[in-house]
């Protein structure tokens, strides 16, 4: 049950502090508490946990125009943030972990600016049907977070410069191009800025837990583990990822997200695999990474490896591995 609320908003802007910040916060979280966190990153391409840097953004551009990559700890898929983003996270220990509650936050707060948005699915927020709130999840052990983005007056021709969307999933959105699938507040808001909306988050916040959020207190945090953690997000190995030389690739769009599996194959063995894909749930990557590696390249060794994955996942990469070898 919740009993005490807080509210921490910071002006940095490097998007490696501020994911440092949102980790410590997130393992520090105590019983009965909730926290919301507002931040924003300068041009900065944030990725899923399981993506593929190179397939996802023009890294070479973003970061020829001085941007930030980063890998977050939630799974899901790219997003763009600037200045005219405002970014939110709920931390809050498992037992009082609710996604309907935290969802209906936004909402609350756009109702105090003035705008009709409603939830769409698990993790987006729509107006007329255009998405300004996209949304990620993560836990480990009892700790749980939700965090999302708020465009505001986000830059969408950068947006869109930077961001390499596969035709397959903005086909399944029923859109031409990302532009067109997101919508700014400030279409909405005409007024609409990022003191405004984190003024109608923070009320929104007191309003549906029902507690005031006080001011986090800032002796809370350790500057060492801070500093351990934005070395951790900033490291090539977090951000890039590893790369194999793969010989066989196989890929497809799901309902529940895409996924790229390349594969480095010697002798008919399996010596290296590589598990990518935008998947809300960021943990199952790994596991099939590690059951594929030293198994024979064939069909029934490789139903059998992906024979430990959740349910929907597991009897759709089956298919496509049968379907492919």
């Amino acid at each position: 049950m919740i009993t005490k609320t807080a509210f921490l908003q910071t002006s940095e802007t490097d998007p490696y502090k501020n994911l440092a910040l949102e980790e410590f916060l997130l393992m520090n979280c105590q019983p009965g508490e909730c926290i919301l966190y507002l931040w924003q990153n300068r041009n900065t391409v944030v990725i899923g946990r399981n993506q593929n840097c190179w397939k996802e953004c023009n890294v070479s551009r973003l970061e020829e125009d001085g941007g930030f990559l980063v890998r977050r700890l939630s799974g899901g898929g790219a997003v763009y943030h600037d200045m005219g983003n405002l970014n939110f996270t709920f931390l809050v220990r498992k037992e009082d972990y609710n996604v309907d509650r935290q969802m209906n936050v936004i909402i609350r707060a756009m109702e105090h600016l003035g705008i009709h948005a409603e939830k769409n699915g698990r993790n987006d927020a729509t107006i007329d049907g255009r998405k300004f709130s996209g949304n990620a999840f993560y836990e480990t052990g009892e700790h749980c977070y939700h965090h999302g983005t708020l465009l505001i007056r986000t830059d969408t021709q950068k947006m869109s410069r930077y961001l390499q969307v596969s035709p397959e999933k903005l086909k399944s959105k029923g859109v031409q191009s990302v532009r067109s699938r997101v919508a700014n507040l400030c279409e909405f808001c005409p007024d609409c800025n990022v003191e405004l909306v984190s003024r109608a988050m923070r009320q929104a916040f007191g309003e549906i837990y029902g507690i005031p959020a006080e001011d986090f207190p800032m002796k809370r945090l350790e500057k060492s583990m801070l500093e351990q953690s934005e070395e951790h997000f900033s490291s090539w190995d977090w951000k890039y990822g590893r790369s194999i030389p793969f010989q066989h690739e196989l890929s497809c769009r799901f309902p529940w997200g895409e996924v790229q599996i390349q594969l480095d194959v010697s002798g008919g063995i399996i010596r290296m695999a590589n598990v990518f894909s935008d998947s809300m749930n960021p943990d199952w990557t790994q596991t099939l990474s590690d059951a594929l590696e030293g198994q024979p390249y064939s069909q029934d060794a490789m139903c059998t490896a992906a024979g430990e994955l959740p349910g929907d996942i597991r009897e759709d990469l089956q298919l496509l591995i049968r379907e492919s070898i």
